[in-house]
């Protein structure tokens, strides 16, 4: 008998504004700027590209480039993403 595996893929349980929130505060707290890139861009293919561009108003192949490895989003783009996913960046002393 042979077991089949996969990869996991973090944007498969991102189902929840709370979710996001928690995965996006560890990255924040601990990780490099292309760590939290990479994680925003997992939590973006959790919501399907397609669809969070159409709610920010920003092409599907911007978001990609963006979120790249090598992307470098504005401070709009990144509010505007998080925003769409129901979180907000907050600062705490």
């Amino acid at each position: 008998m042979t077991l089949e595996t996969k990869p996991w893929d973090a944007a498969e349980a991102l189902s929840s504004p709370a979710d996001i929130a928690a995965y996006l505060d560890a990255y924040l707290e601990d990780g490099t700027p292309e760590e939290l890139l990479r994680a925003i861009n997992t939590i973006a293919r959790s919501r399907g590209m397609a669809e969070l561009a159409r709610q920010t108003g920003i092409s599907r192949e911007a978001l990609y480039r963006a979120f790249s490895d090598t992307g470098n989003p504005t401070l709009d783009t990144l509010l505007r993403v998080l925003k769409a996913l129901g979180v907000r960046l907050a600062v705490a002393a």
